[in-house]
């Protein structure tokens, strides 16, 4: 099948918000769309990203450079959580996910550094879940930190999904049972949660 790669222009006409406010923005001469959560949304692992709007993405490749900062009155508990949600269905109910802790990254705490990518599916399986029921199995180790550009890549195909940073050749994570299927397809959303100043540009889509 013949594949189409759209490359994004961050103008927020393209952007809906979904439980975020959203605007844009410039960091380091580049357009961003700055993404934070409604802080009415107390739950984790949530819909709370910017949706793109009419895209409707099944397999293929999305690619985006991410900046994640601290808000000023983040808690204790935030890791600069932010990444890709997709396959997301028309009402926002059901979609996969996977983002970064850049936090964890380069934390002393080796457990934290185990817990610096992970894999979600909404609604039934967060990150606790599958914390609990598959230690280790949805969340992996990435170099990474705060404050700076991480280039974002996540290939899916069918019920499969890899996450790569940084254009390095090797996933990072590597996610072998989409909860929703292989089947599943919807739009795409940049994801942000609590405490999080997420910045996104050079979105970059293949469709195949």
């Amino acid at each position: 099948m013949k594949k189409v790669t759209t490359t994004m222009g961050m103008e927020i006409a393209n952007f809906r918000p979904v439980n975020t406010f959203i605007n844009t923005d410039e960091i380091e001469g580049k357009d961003t769309i700055r993404v934070t959560k409604d802080p009415k949304v107390t739950v984790v692992d949530e819909a709370t990203f910017a949706k793109l709007t009419n895209s409707d993405f099944k397999n293929g490749i999305i690619e985006v450079k991410v900046l994640s900062k601290l808000l000023e009155d983040a808690p204790d508990f935030a890791r600069g959580f932010i990444g890709i949600a997709f396959r997301i269905d028309e009402g926002n109910s059901k979609f996969e996910c996977i983002y970064i802790r850049p936090t964890n990254g380069r934390a002393e705490d080796q457990l934290r550094r185990n817990r610096s990518t992970q894999y979600f599916s909404y609604p039934d399986f967060k990150f606790d879940r599958l914390r609990k029921e598959a230690s280790g199995v949805y969340e992996s180790y990435a170099d990474m930190g705060l404050n700076e550009w991480i280039t974002i890549k996540i290939e899916v195909k069918e019920e499969k999904a890899k996450l790569y940073l940084d254009g390095r050749e090797h996933p990072v994570l590597v996610v072998n049972d989409l909860k929703h299927g292989a089947n599943a397809s919807g739009g795409i959303g940049l994801w942000v949660d609590v405490g999080t100043e997420g910045h996104f540009t050079d979105l970059k889509v293949e469709n195949s």
